[in-house]
């Protein structure tokens, strides 16, 4: 025989859910649970789009106040032609190549020759050596490595003397280089 149930209490919450079946609560709490997060996660979507907007306004005022102000042309400086010159030429004084014309000298230079001064020409690209030696023999041949040296293509002697000032009478030199033969 099948177990029959009687009840006349009346009907109330807490009688409804002691009488509920363990299945159907687990059921509902889960969703109970899904309700939650459904709210929680449309929450938090309404207060990230909220942010995204500010952000968004914020860009806009800052790129409509970054925009450039019109400016005024500023007037074109003349330069003279002699001006120009000037300072084409200072560029190419600076723009020597300092460091491989010193190398290449001292490659070619001996110990009994001392160098007195080195004055580069960009514009011609020559460079005027000035040293003194002991004898002309040490002149001589400081002339011919300095020709071997691959760096110049031409060195010539321009001009020798003596000098009687100094009582060691060195022999005082001009050899004048013309640089770039590499």
């Amino acid at each position: 025989m099948r177990r029959v149930q009687i009840d006349f209490a009346p009907r109330s919450l807490r009688r409804t859910l002691l009488r509920t079946p363990p299945r159907s609560a687990v059921f509902l709490f889960a969703v109970a649970c899904l309700c939650f997060t459904t709210v929680m996660t449309f929450s938090r979507y309404q207060e990230d789009q909220a942010e995204l907007e500010a952000l968004q306004a914020a860009l806009a005022a800052r790129s409509n106040a970054a925009q450039p102000l019109p400016v005024a042309a500023t007037p074109r400086v003349m330069v003279s032609e002699a001006q120009a010159r000037a300072v084409n030429e200072a560029i190419m004084q600076l723009n020597l190549p300092w460091r491989e014309l010193h190398e290449a000298v001292r490659a070619a230079t001996p110990d009994n020759v001392a160098l007195l001064a080195l004055e580069p020409d960009a514009k011609r690209r020559t460079l005027r050596i000035t040293a003194e030696s002991r004898n002309a023999d040490d002149m001589l041949a400081y002339v011919a490595r300095m020709q071997e040296q691959s760096w110049f293509g031409a060195v010539t002697l321009s001009r020798h003397e003596i000098v009687e000032q100094d009582p060691n009478r060195p022999l005082r030199f001009q050899l004048i280089a013309q640089w770039g033969g590499q």
